[in-house]
């Protein structure tokens, strides 16, 4: 866990404490009393909605940068258009791209994943069910 993380979890949490500070103590010291189902029913409503907006903030949320570039290909499917043997041609995302076959040959209309960059040119495999003998 970053050191910025136990922050955010804080500042998530900063209006569960308030509301409960406000329900269980403020509003019952002036004589309003709140029924204690009420309360756990606000209480979940607001830890529901870290439960679901916390992933999204401890990315880095509006910060976070989105990937570009090669780089964003990696882990997706290219179709193999020049024999890769181990070098050739695959198309990704409408693209045409140099690529080298990491773990064999890969034949022309096979499917390859990307797993590396290397200056202008892919990295692929071929999947495990059809890695040569």
């Amino acid at each position: 866990m970053k050191a910025s993380e136990p922050l955010k979890l804080l500042a998530l949490a900063a209006d569960e404490i308030i509301v409960a500070i406000f329900l269980l103590i403020i509003l019952p010291g002036l004589g309003i009393d709140v029924p204690l189902p009420a309360v756990a029913l606000v209480l979940a409503v607001l830890i529901l909605k870290d439960f679901l907006i916390a992933p999204f903030v401890l990315r880095g949320g509006l910060s976070a940068r989105p990937k570009t570039g090669p780089e964003s290909l990696i882990g997706k499917e290219a179709l193999v258009i020049e024999e890769l043997s181990p070098e050739g041609v695959v198309k990704v995302e409408g693209e045409m791209w140099r690529a080298e076959c990491l773990n064999g040959n890969a034949e022309r209309g096979e499917s390859v994943t990307i797993v590396g960059i290397k200056g202008a040119k892919l990295l692929v495999e071929l999947p495990a069910s059809e890695e040569p003998p």
